[in-house]
């Protein structure tokens, strides 16, 4: 069970230097700051599926189709990082992309064979928490100064 943990814990370290490092650093532009929060959405959808459904044949299926939607979704900045970020961050970035499928994968394991419920239901939780700071934080109304 420690093993499908390992890339929630991985995934949340490179998250936070990520917003709480790179993106403090130099700001993001509007397209980013849209485009984050649907990623978290993405994200949400497929956290909260497996937290509300049974893990049947068909909603396998739909987790996986969910996962996959949320995978393709999230390399759609890369086009304006490649003009607005530094080489560390787009390295980041790439940890990223490889770490999300494997956190969705741990996910459905932990999903299908029932191995840690407390945690399925506290993803859902983390993932609507992070979005809405995203939200706030990075709407024009938010003085951070």
């Amino acid at each position: 069970m420690i093993l499908l943990l390992i890339p929630f814990a991985l995934q949340g370290l490179a998250m936070f230097f990520d917003e709480f490092y790179f993106h403090r650093k130099r700001g993001l532009p509007l397209w980013e700051r849209i485009g984050h929060p649907i990623d978290s959405l993405s994200v949400l959808a497929c956290y909260s599926f497996i937290y509300f459904q049974p893990p049947t044949d068909l909603n396998m299926k739909i987790y996986i189709a969910l996962c996959a939607f949320s995978c393709l979704l999230i390399t759609k900045d890369e086009f304006v990082h490649t003009q607005h970020c530094e080489a560390r961050e787009n390295w980041l970035h790439a940890v990223l992309f490889v770490l999300h499928p494997i956190t969705f994968l741990s996910a459905g394991l932990i999903w299908k064979d029932n191995l840690n419920p407390q945690f399925i239901a506290l993803q859902p939780l983390v993932i609507l928490l992070f979005m809405t700071y995203q939200i706030l934080y990075w709407s024009p109304l938010w003085n951070k100064k």
